[in-house]
């Protein structure tokens, strides 16, 4: 699978790097794409437009603020995409950033509900965490791909249901952060 990661910060370069030791082909999108983190990965850094250009999923993993300015640079090439939101914006009422994004691409919401610890090493002392993503029917199989190349267990919750992920996010927050339990903490649903 082409996947192109647009942001190539922690989160950005942590999926990728997961991605590419699974066998897709990864293309990190930046605006300064000579610029390479300190650790860049194996896969290829590129410009915006590039990372787009025969993308068959977009990861976005740039700050939540940042989707709007973006949405609307790239809305010809973003049309009718599957895009999946990673971001989260701090702070704010709504943390995903499905109303920044032009209305005819196929939205997921994923990647945003575990600190990047967790996506870097996604398995415990019991197992391996979940990882709850919502999306269309038609795009479940790409997402569950994606998420089990991460190393973390598929849970899907349905269509349209970025709110309940963003729920799970703040659930994550308070857990984590606000309680002080560290940021090495994830989510796993049990089921007999």
């Amino acid at each position: 699978m082409r996947v192109a990661i647009i942001g190539t910060g922690f989160i950005g370069t942590t999926l990728g790097t997961s991605l590419v030791a699974a066998g897709h082909e990864v293309i990190l999108g930046s605006r300064d794409p000579d610029r390479r983190p300190h650790d860049a990965l194996s896969g290829r850094f590129a410009s915006i437009s590039e990372a787009l250009r025969d993308a068959d999923v977009v990861i976005l993993a740039i700050p939540g603020p940042a989707v709007l300015g973006f949405a609307e640079e790239f809305a010809t090439e973003l049309h009718g995409q599957l895009i999946v939101d990673a971001t989260n914006q701090m702070g704010a009422s709504v943390a995903n950033a499905r109303s920044a994004l032009p209305t005819d691409v196929r939205y997921a919401r994923a990647f945003n509900t575990l600190g990047g610890e967790n996506l870097a090493n996604p398995t415990f002392s019991d197992g391996r965490a979940d990882l709850f993503y919502s999306s269309p029917p038609e795009d479940r199989s790409t997402l569950e791909e994606l998420i089990d190349a991460v190393g973390l267990r598929p849970i899907n919750v349905g269509e349209d249901q970025e709110e309940l992920i963003d729920a799970l996010f703040r659930l994550w927050i308070a857990l984590a952060l606000e309680q002080g339990r560290g940021r090495r903490l994830a989510l796993r649903l049990m089921e007999d």
